[in-house]
């Protein structure tokens, strides 16, 4: 399956290849729209002028890499805060996983243990691992035993949750709908 989170072939073909730029996209997508925050990785992929490593991004000057971030087009609304939250993941991915981030699920035993990798990486919390462990499951194929459980309501067969539902412009428009009405229910509770 082609990964089409960014809505941009030449940026969805880099996540598609590169489990780094996967999980930067997805630390991204916060705050700005689901195809601004997944073209991220390959924005400043072109900036950089090669594919991403989390060496060099862990090692880059931390003002010079705010500066690439918010060259214009600006990769993230927030690029200083953002640049120091993709430099802190990939200092982690070195430290834990030799650089690799396809070692977080190479061989993580069940859904439970994935999901506690996924929840330890700065920057993302239960929910952003578990729709990240639900983009594993539905469209890379990455699936211990238990994955579904792990990833809540993110795992649900056929729902519209989450960019782990993206798959084209229709199932976008899906998810966007149901977000509306998550929002639109949640104004709705009392004491809210």
């Amino acid at each position: 399956m082609r990964i089409q989170l960014a809505q941009r072939s030449e940026a969805d073909e880099l996540l598609g290849r590169s489990p780094l730029a996967l999980l930067v996209g997805m630390l991204l997508d916060q705050q700005i729209p689901m195809e601004w925050a997944f073209t991220g990785p390959y924005t400043i992929s072109q900036r950089l002028g090669h594919d991403l490593t989390a060496e060099e991004i862990a090692s880059y000057d931390p003002e010079a890499f705010v500066a690439l971030l918010a060259e214009k087009p600006a990769v993230h609304r927030y690029p200083k805060s953002m640049a120091a939250r993709v430099q802190q993941l990939a200092a982690y991915l070195v430290e834990h996983y030799d650089g690799q981030p396809e070692k977080i699920w190479a061989d993580a035993t069940d859904g439970k243990e994935l999901l506690k990798r996924l929840m330890a990486l700065p920057g993302y919390g239960k929910q952003k691992a578990q729709i990240f462990l639900a983009l594993l499951g539905k469209q890379l194929g990455v699936r211990p035993s238990g994955w579904r459980e792990a990833a809540g309501l993110y795992g649900e067969e056929g729902s519209h949750r989450s960019v782990a539902d993206v798959v084209d412009a229709d199932s976008l428009s899906r998810v966007r709908a149901a977000k509306q009405e998550a929002k639109q229910a949640a104004k709705a509770q009392p004491g809210q």
